[in-house]
Formats: structure tokens, C-alpha cells, sequence
């Protein structure tokens, strides 16, 4: 024997319109997300060599990518910036991490630990206060920092003397 469903015209209209509330409100989300600035606020270079400075200059040296600081002090607690940079290959990516701990070793500063070095797509050297991330293209594409620490503006890298 089945048994109908007996549903009231009130209790329809209260389903209608709940669901149009549900796509009003995911739609002014999605146009929230989509009015949001794309440009990255920056902050002005600092005045003295910090050690994320010397970390630039040496990926620099090593002919590394699309070198971007951020600052993450407004956004986190457990690291006040990140240097991302790209290399091109496994090789590239391992030189350019090489040379950044060579380069803060000689002034004291060791890496509390270093991940990734092994396979090269993402090498990554933490420093307590600063993190120097290494990606290959592909890697960095796909794991966007840049869009999770959005909310970190970015530092001005200074001019080379």
C-alpha cells in the first residue's frame, strides 16, 4: 500500500524559497570574490641587508625566476616572509638552494630544516623568521602560493648596490 506525501502550498513555498535565498547569496559571494582587488598591496623595501635579502641576491645569482617576497607579519605568526622563487630544472632548483644556504652560512644563519631536496619540484628552507621556497614551474603553478598568502602584501625588492 503506498502512502502519499501530502505537502501544503505553504511548506512548497517555503522550500522555493529557501533555495532562491541559497542562490542569491552564492551568487553575490561568487561577485564579492570577483570585485576583490587583484593588485597586491606592497611594501616599500627595507633600508638595511636582512638575511631574505642575501637569500634574493643568491637565487639571483643562480639565475632563479620570478623572485617574490612576501611579508607575512599582518597575515601569521610563524614566519614574518617568504621568498618564492622558479628554476627551470631539478639541477637549477638544487644549485639555487645550495647556494642561499651557502650564502646565509657564512653569516650564522643556518636553515632549522630544509624539505624537498631530493626530487627538486619544491624545495623549501626554513629559517625561522623567513622561508625561501624553490618550485619548478609546474610545481608553482599548482600550488599558488601567491593566491593562499594573497592577504600578504608584497615586499619591494631593493635594487642590487
Amino acid at each position: 500500500m503506498a502512502t502519499k506525501k501530502v505537502t501544503s502550498k505553504k511548506a512548497t513555498k517555503r522550500v522555493a524559497l529557501k533555495k532562491r535565498v541559497v542562490k542569491k547569496t552564492a551568487s553575490k559571494m561568487a561577485a564579492v570574490k570577483a570585485a576583490r582587488p587583484t593588485r597586491r598591496r606592497t611594501v616599500p623595501a627595507p633600508e638595511i641587508d636582512t638575511p631574505w635579502v642575501l637569500a634574493v641576491r643568491a637565487a639571483e645569482s643562480k639565475k632563479a625566476t620570478n623572485i617574490k617576497v612576501l611579508d607575512l607579519r599582518p597575515v601569521t605568526s610563524f614566519a614574518d616572509t617568504f621568498v618564492i622563487c622558479t628554476g627551470s630544472n631539478s639541477r637549477q632548483i638544487q644549485a639555487v638552494a645550495d647556494e642561499i644556504e651557502k650564502q646565509l652560512k657564512e653569516i650564522g644563519e643556518r636553515p632549522q630544516s630544509v624539505e624537498g631536496y631530493q626530487n627538486s619540484e619544491w624545495v623549501l628552507l626554513d629559517y625561522g623568521d623567513f622561508v625561501v621556497h624553490v618550485f619548478s614551474e609546474k610545481a608553482r603553478g599548482f600550488y599558488d602560493l601567491e593566491r593562499l598568502w594573497r592577504d600578504a602584501p608584497e615586499v619591494r625588492i631593493p635594487e642590487a648596490s
